[in-house]
């Protein structure tokens, strides 16, 4: 996704709770890294009773729709992993091919030892590997 790479790149996520334009109770998730330069990620979650499940618009112009399966990792924390994804634009949609795309594992928690928030991403395709991935520690402000 970013063609930087490194360790130590500070971050910034921000995330906010809203209803959208149609009414949906939604949260946005801005991620910000600061590498070589800046970049940034943004994703908006909404629930879907139809598909019964989480779906995540990615980009700011939500394109790509992804299933979100959302359960309890090992180590306590939410673990979210994509599924089907959809791609859109006006009156275009089809069905994203997963050869094409990559596979999210997503593990968000709260370390009590530590106190702090960790979270842990990475992005895999079955034929080309590990596509993008970070990991962190990160203090919230309310």
């Amino acid at each position: 996704m970013f063609p930087e790479s490194g360790r130590n790149v500070p971050f910034q996520i921000q995330n906010y709770a809203y209803l959208d334009a149609l009414g949906r109770e939604t949260v946005t998730w801005v991620r910000t890294f600061r590498a070589n330069r800046q970049r940034r990620f943004d994703a908006y979650m909404i629930y879907s009773e139809q598909r019964s499940c989480i779906i995540d618009y990615l980009g700011t112009h939500q394109h790509l729709a992804v299933d979100i399966e959302l359960g309890v990792a090992p180590n306590g924390g939410l673990r979210l992993r994509s599924g089907a994804q959809r791609f859109y634009e006006g009156s275009i949609a089809f069905p994203f091919p997963q050869l094409f795309s990559g596979i999210a594992d997503v593990c968000e928690w709260y370390d009590d030892a530590e106190r702090e928030f960790k979270i842990e991403v990475k992005v895999t395709n079955k034929v080309w590997g590990r596509l993008f991935g970070y990991k962190g520690r990160f203090q919230v402000d309310w």
